[in-house]
């Protein structure tokens, strides 16, 4: 079912290594023009156009896009008191977790009277996208709403696509996690018209105002990723995350029946997810076919895994060495990295380029996405090389404050002087010496 690499004889170069390690052939840039007409009409004519959106896409059309906060009560009320205590589980070992992330304002004197303040302050108002498509995910809300409420964002507004099933609204479950998580704001509304009806903001059915946001987070399609792109720069977002994806980086000593259990978790999201499974070992590779076999029948989403593991970006890669196998799964950079090796814990150190890690045989990625405490909205397609996962950090902004008395201003007036002359803007430097000169303003 996994297409094999053979890279035992030589681990190429990093450039090389990028191009032929599995991955899925997505254009975000082809798709840019297909949500670009989207964009340019809910920015022209706001709800409406993104009403008109979800019933062309999502076959239904909500009466209003903000969902009445007496529906997420009720959505609450009737959740699964099972489903219900393993979302307070997750709630508060997120909290625990990110709680942890804020970082405090710094004071730094530079010299006798001259300090410089970084305060870090929260973004005002952030819309936290939870997707609704092949699966539903409360998950999500957690995850983005946690660490955005313990940055100590104001204002939060999850959206999520209109469900048929549901009279237009989003899916029981994402309303009960915003109850349960105390936000009231929750948009009926997807893809990318969802992320511009963010950007620009508009006038719902009723007359209220949707007012826009300065931040869109969170996981969804490649329309959504595509309109974040567009978007990016009206307001903030946190990273292009696509499908989703694992590697396993594994030798002898793992258990192939954890290995293929694990590939088919993440297969289990969507036809285009990616699973790659990197070993020192032929034997397991061979072992974790066939429990591939086996499992994959017997699950409920066969169809949906088979093609997810069968397709392009997905495989299984052969390496001489756990040392070879992180230049690997560095190069790839993927999403979710397990380490299923002796010593796990002493590789994992070692890794470099990886969304979140998880270490040895009792830390699954399925841990991670629901109860670990870590956050489940991380960097795809590669960008774990240069991105993070989504924290309390991204919600918050630095700030200096400069603070310098005339003495502190006074000593190093000269310096700045000879800088702005040396780049010729001696206008910066007059702006310093202006304030030792006696002379009266003219009148």
């Amino acid at each position: 079912m996994l297409s094999r690499i053979d890279l035992r004889a030589a681990v190429p170069a990093p450039a090389e290594l990028r191009a032929i390690v599995p991955r899925a052939a997505v254009d975000v840039d082809e798709v840019v023009e297909r949500v670009r007409p989207v964009i340019h009409a809910v920015r022209e004519r706001g709800a409406e156009a993104a009403l008109e959106f979800a019933e062309r896409f999502d076959r239904v059309r909500p009466g209003s896009v903000r969902v009445p906060t007496a529906a997420l009560r009720e959505a609450l009320d009737g959740v699964d008191p099972d489903v219900r205590a393993a979302l307070e589980t997750s709630i508060e070992r997120a909290r625990t977790v990110h709680a942890d992330q804020r970082r405090t304002d710094t004071t730094t004197q530079v010299v006798p009277g001259g300090t410089v303040t970084e305060r870090w302050v929260p973004v005002a108002r952030v819309g936290l996208y939870a997707p609704g498509g092949l699966a539903v995910y409360p998950s999500s809300v957690v995850m983005n709403v946690v660490p955005a409420q313990e940055a100590g964002v104001e204002g939060l507004v999850v959206c999520s696509p209109p469900q048929a099933e549901f009279g237009g609204r989003p899916h029981p479950l994402i309303l009960a996690a915003a109850a349960l998580l105390g936000v009231d704001e929750v948009w009926a509304v997807g893809g990318a018209q969802a992320v511009a009806l963010l950007a620009y903001g508009g006038v719902d059915t009723d007359g209220t105002v949707l007012e826009p946001v300065d931040m869109v987070t969170g996981p969804g399609n490649v329309y959504v990723t595509a309109a974040k792109r567009v978007l990016r720069g009206r307001i903030g977002i946190d990273s292009e995350a696509g499908t989703t994806e694992i590697a396993i980086l594994a030798d002898d000593t793992a258990d192939p029946v954890h290995v293929a259990a694990d590939l088919i978790s993440q297969a289990e999201h969507d036809p285009a997810a990616a699973s790659v499974l990197v070993t020192t070992s032929p034997e397991l590779a061979d072992a974790v076919d066939a429990e591939l076999a086996g499992q994959v029948a017997t699950t409920k989403h066969t169809e949906r895994i088979t093609t997810a593991l069968s397709g392009p970006q997905s495989g299984t890669i052969l390496v001489s060495s756990v040392a070879d196998g992180l230049r690997v799964v560095d190069a790839y950079a993927a999403e979710h990295l397990e380490i299923q090796t002796a010593d796990a814990r002493e590789v994992a150190a070692r890794v470099r380029n990886a969304g979140a890690v998880f270490v040895g045989p009792h830390s699954p990625v399925s841990l991670g996405d629901y109860c670990a405490g870590s956050n489940h909205v991380l960097p795809t397609a590669g960008c774990a090389r240069h991105s993070s996962g989504l924290s309390v950090q991204t919600f918050l902004r630095g700030i200096h404050v400069v603070d310098y008395s005339a003495d502190a201003l006074a000593e190093v007036a000269d310096r700045v002087v000879a800088l702005a002359d040396a780049e010729d803007l001696p206008a910066h430097g007059q702006a310093v010496t202006a304030r030792f000169d006696r002379r009266e303003p003219r009148s």
